[in-house]
Order: C-alpha cells, then structure tokens, then sequence
C-alpha cells in the first residue's frame, strides 16, 4: 500500500544508488582492456543510468525540503542517519570521476569533481564537530557508531581517483590523507563500538559491507598517485579480509525485508572489482579474478536495481521503516 506522502521518506540513503551505479561504472571502464568494447558499452550505460539517478534523486530532494522540511531536519538530527547525507557529495565525486575517464579532464568534469571534494571536507567537518558533543562514556553516541560514518569521513580517499588527471594532485594526496587517517581512527572506534556495546541494529547490518569500500578504494587512489603496484596489492587483501568478514552476516541480511539500505553492498563490492581490474596487469592472481569478481559485482547490482523497481512499484520502499531503539548498552537482539 502506498503512503499518501512518498516523497517525505526520499532519505539521502536513496543516493547510495548512485554509488552503486557509478561504482560499477568505474569497475567496467577498467575492465576494457580485458573485454574491449562490452566493456565500453556497458561503461556508457551504467554512466548514463547514475547521472540520470542523481539529478531525479537530487531534484526529488529539494522538492522534499521544500515541502516536508522536518523531514530534512530529522535526517540531520538523527544519530544513525546523519553521515548518509554526506552520500550526496561522494556521488557528485564519483560522478566527476567517471567523466573524466570518459571524456577527459574538461570544465565540467572538474567543476563536479571539485565541487563533490569540498562538500565531502565540509561534512567530514560537520560531523566530526558532532563527536565534541557527545554524551560521555557508554551513553547513547556509541549507537552512532556504525559503518555508516565511513561514508562521510572516510569517503576523501576518493579525491585522487579523478584530482591527478585534473592537475589537482596536490590538494587530492592531501585529502587522501585525510582519509586514510580518519579510516584507521573510524575503524578503531567499530572495533571498541563492538566491544562494549555489541553489534550494529539489524536494519544496518547491510552496512557492514562498507567496510570493504575504504582498503579497496585506497588500493586505487595509491595507483592514480603513482604508489608501487605492491600496495595497491596489500589494500586488495585488507579488502578481501573485510569483504568475507561481511559476508557471515548475509544470510541475516537477505532475511530482511529489501529496503534502500540494501545498496550499502553495492558500492563497496563494485570499488573491489575495480582494484582487482585495475591490478589485473600487475598480477596473473588478479587477472584471473577480474572477470568473475567483475560479473558478480554487476549480478549484484542489477540484483539491487530490479528489487528498487519492484519496491517503488509496489510502494513499499517510499514509506516509514521500522527504526531501531536507541537503548545504550542494550544488547544486539534488543535492537532488532
């Protein structure tokens, strides 16, 4: 059934599509040594399908702040959904990155890359200014603490995939930097979060495969700044590591209804590919696995695609979820 007010639900998670999308896009243009022009074609679709997602979602969103600005309001107030608006920048980076593998560094492609670089450092701000307003030990801000907040911070490590070709590596190595750091300290605080509090709501556990996003994005990030082909290979482990370490929690997963948060598998698993593409000329290991690791990439996200159609056809993705409760020191199965 659908809600009498869709529109009021179009949370910034939808642009975790986008993501997806462009992330799958990058791994297929890549691949066009190994499989030429499928490679191309496929490139341009999916290029063409993320630049169309982007402008419906971001029209789609102001329309949502002008009529239901409370919506809007609560999307930043909340301490699970805050770091998914910085999603929106990651997609603009993202989007500036394609264009300048498919038509070269031009005006529009470094204004969308520059422009995603500094929205992305000013909510990296925004929400670290966050943690000085924290509640104190054990309080509720170690529910906030989910592999969601990879997306905000860490999601500088993105700026040298497109800032070398732009003639702006300078500043992409230093925002790299940036998020190189804040991934170990991001990672340090999941570590403690599951130490002390427990695992993340059930409705997030999609979000566990994020973790497979930074190590795998950092491994091309260090080629596109010209890092021995040897590092890029360490990050492909570290990625790996997090990619199996995620998978145990699948089948908990798919046992959920299918939401948009599903499409934190989507970008992640794409970024993989990617490396594993883009070391295929360094090692036979990873020229074996390009391919496969490419195609289930891609199975996965038309996957994706097809349940989002289903759901806006149905009405059942455009409607208020089941929320976790944010209970400090409860246990794993009271959040469900």
């Amino acid at each position: 059934m659908r809600h009498p007010t869709p529109l009021k639900f179009l949370g910034p998670v939808w642009f975790t599509a986008v993501m997806g999308l462009a992330g799958l896009a990058q791994a297929w243009w890549r691949a066009g040594g190994l499989m030429g022009e499928w490679a191309q074609g496929a490139t341009l679709v999916l290029s063409a399908a993320a630049l169309l997602a982007f402008v419906l979602l971001l029209a789609a969103s102001a329309l949502r702040a002008r009529r239901h600005a409370q919506a809007w309001a609560d999307d930043f107030s909340h301490p699970l959904r805050h770091p998914l608006l910085a999603a929106i920048p990651v997609s603009l980076i993202l989007l500036g990155t394609l264009a300048t593998a498919l038509l070269g560094p031009t005006r529009w492609s470094g204004l969308a890359w520059g422009l995603g670089c500094a929205l992305q450092l000013a909510c990296t701000l925004w929400v670290l200014s966050r943690w000085w307003r924290g509640q104190g030990p054990g309080g509720p801000q170690w529910m906030g603490v989910t592999p969601l907040l990879i997306i905000p911070v860490v999601g500088n490590v993105l700026a040298p995939l497109a800032g070398v070709a732009l003639g702006a590596g300078d500043w992409a190595a230093a925002q790299f930097g940036l998020g190189v750091f804040l991934w170990l300290l991001v990672m340090a605080l999941l570590l403690a979060r599951l130490a002390v509090q427990g695992l993340w709501p059930e409705r997030l556990l999609a979000s566990s495969f994020i973790l497979v996003a930074p190590p795998a994005v950092i491994g091309l990030a260090l080629l596109a700044l010209g890092a021995p082909a040897v590092w890029a290979q360490a990050m492909w482990g570290v990625a790996l590591l997090c990619l199996l370490w995620a998978a145990q929690l699948l089948r908990r997963v798919l046992a959920q209804p299918f939401t948009p948060a599903f499409w934190a598998l989507g970008f992640p698993t794409s970024a993989f590919a990617g490396l594993t593409l883009a070391l295929a000329d360094h090692s036979a290991l990873m020229r074996l696995l390009a391919v496969p690791v490419l195609a289930l990439a891609s199975l996965l996200v038309l996957a994706l695609a097809m349940a989002t159609w289903r759901g806006l056809r149905d009405g059942s993705l455009l409607a208020p979820e089941p929320v976790a409760v944010l209970q400090s020191g409860a246990p794993p199965a009271a959040s469900r």
